[in-house]
């Protein structure tokens, strides 16, 4: 019996394959379900953040009105980015054996109720201790958002166009960080009680999240051959970079089965570690530009340095949707060689944004915060996309949630943490010195996976053409 079949979760458990429908069916069916199950993907992936860390939107609010302190605010918002890295790679492992169409709106459900929670029961806001519990609580359950999403794109999707697939739906996380601040306002403006009241802000996302869970279950569907459908590699004459058999799998349990293909996988370990090194450079300019501007640049203001915030976010979209399509159509299906493109890129951009004079226009400051941020959305992107690409699918999502363990784990407090004494005992050369050291061992780092990549690809063909 194949390990799609037998989750022991429960309810959860992924669905067994059904009886094969006849080609008419399938030829009829297949590109229905596909449009729905990433338009149930995207949305339920948006309508997380939604509800991730409203605390952030609210931090004002709660500062001014003496409810929380800066440290406060601090802790709970780390406590959600805490649990979240954590949670991204653990219940990644019970996805990978879960219903997909289950999985994702259960955990979009149980982090809307939680966020209702923190609105409705002042208990929660008087202490910082029990508001970064129950956050904490809330970030784990976001962590049941990405990898569901993961088996989605590595089972309806096949490899040659899951690059630009994968691009497309990570949008969602933009469409959704827009979302929340569209909702927040309008809550706040309409039914905040007085200018202290801040639960609007948690409670309307929230509700909005549980709508958007219920149509996500209506879309998603877990995978092709539970619905009597060939597997995507077959629909569409695709075949997996690595693949793993029943008679592999069998008398494995499901530990040793994470053992052996996802923690003392080669190329997935090297991803994580590249996935550091990626995540220092994302936040290790993106939160310090504010400063940056306003520190080095005569022509800028705090209000400058929040525009270049934006551009690096926004820039983030094209350059993620380039990446995919560069990845599929120049690359073929070889992520690493747009990994070390735009990796290569980003270094380029940093080293002239570095060394422009405090008397260049602040135009030319925003051109090239927009190069940083869409040069490096793509190997954010691409890591977890390798990730599902270089594992046997079976261990797509634990593949992809152990990268982002490490990404948000490490990589985001080495950029907060570290870059912040950096410059603080440091300066800005030192520190964008180091941000430029960290791009050089990304980009061997990335040649390592590379090549590991390509052979696994030529083997693939190989054993394809024996056939």
């Amino acid at each position: 019996m194949s390990s799609q079949s037998k989750g022991g979760l429960g309810f959860l458990s992924a669905p067994p394959a059904t009886p094969r429908k006849s080609p008419e069916e399938v030829k009829e069916q297949y590109p229905k379900w596909r449009l729905s199950v990433f338009m149930g993907i995207f949305l339920g992936y948006a309508g997380f953040y939604l509800i991730r860390n409203n605390v952030s939107l609210v931090s004002g609010i709660l500062k001014e009105n003496n409810i929380m302190t800066a440290v406060g605010i601090g802790v709970v918002a780390n406590a959600v980015l805490f649990a979240y890295g954590l949670s991204k790679f653990f219940m990644a492992m019970l996805s990978d054996r879960a219903n997909a169409r289950y999985f994702l709106p259960l955990g979009l459900a149980l982090s809307a109720i939680t966020n209702l929670f923190v609105a409705f029961v002042p208990a929660i806001s008087a202490s910082v201790g029990l508001f970064a519990t129950v956050m904490f609580i809330n970030g784990w359950f976001q962590g049941m958002g990405w990898p569901p999403s993961g088996r989605v794109l590595v089972h309806w999707f096949s490899t040659n166009e899951r690059g630009w697939k994968t691009s497309m739906w990570n949008c969602a996380h933009n469409v959704g960080g827009a979302g929340v601040g569209i909702a927040s306002a309008f809550a706040l403006q309409h039914w905040a009680t007085n200018d202290a009241d801040w639960r609007p802000a948690f409670w309307f996302p929230a509700l909005i999240a549980l709508i958007v869970a219920g149509i996500a279950f209506l879309l998603i569907r877990d995978r092709p051959e539970a619905m009597g459908l060939p597997p995507i590699e077959e629909y569409r004459d695709d075949p997996a970079k690595v693949t793993m058999s029943d008679s592999e799998l069998a008398g494995m349990s499901w530990g040793k089965i994470v053992v052996k293909y996802v923690l003392t996988n080669r190329v997935v370990v090297l991803l994580a570690v590249t996935n550091v090194f990626v995540y220092t450079l994302r936040y290790g300019v993106l939160n310090w530009i504010p400063i940056y501007l306003n520190e080095n640049v005569d022509a800028a203001n705090i209000q400058d340095g929040i525009l270049g915030f934006a551009l690096f976010e926004l820039a983030g979209i094209i350059g993620t949707l380039l990446c995919g399509w560069v990845s599929d159509k120049i690359f073929k299906g070889w992520r690493s060689g747009a990994g070390l493109l735009f990796l290569a890129g980003v270094g380029i951009a940093l080293f002239i944004y570095w060394q422009l004079p405090p008397t260049a226009p602040l135009w030319l400051f925003y051109i090239l915060i927009a190069c940083i941020g869409g040069l490096i959305y793509g190997p954010v992107m691409l890591i977890g996309l390798q990730a599902i690409d270089l594992s046997p699918a079976n261990v797509a999502g634990t593949a992809a949630g152990f990268t982002g363990l490490f990404g948000y784990l490490l990589g985001a407090t080495l950029a907060s943490t570290g870059v912040g004494i950096l410059i603080q005992h440091f300066g800005w050369d030192i520190t964008y010195g180091t941000l430029l050291a960290v791009v050089i061992i990304a980009i061997v780092l990335m040649a390592i996976v590379g090549k590991d990549e390509r052979a696994l690809m030529e083997r693939h063909r190989a054993q394809l053409a024996a056939r």
